[in-house]
């Protein structure tokens, strides 16, 4: 599936998970599980997770941990697949 395709049906979909002030480190397990289950996961950043960091960064963090495919970036969301 392109990347065209998943960010079309990412368009649709619900933010599943949410990265607060404890940071990617909390939601990695959750996020990792949901991978299993779906083929794609919104997560939404907020404000207190940014802190000094930008959104793009915190979302390469992430997809690095849990071994996913960052799909896109829009504002202060990710997709993973």
């Amino acid at each position: 599936m392109s990347d065209r395709e998943l960010r079309k049906e990412a368009h649709d979909l619900d933010v599943t998970v949410w990265v607060g002030k404890s940071g990617i480190d909390a939601v990695v397990d959750e996020l990792a599980d949901q991978l299993e289950d779906r083929k794609l996961v919104k997560v939404k950043f907020l404000r207190a997770a940014r802190g000094n960091t930008t959104t793009e960064q915190l979302a390469e963090n992430l997809a690095t941990a849990v071994d996913a495919e960052l799909v896109e970036i829009r504002g202060h969301t990710a997709v993973y697949h």
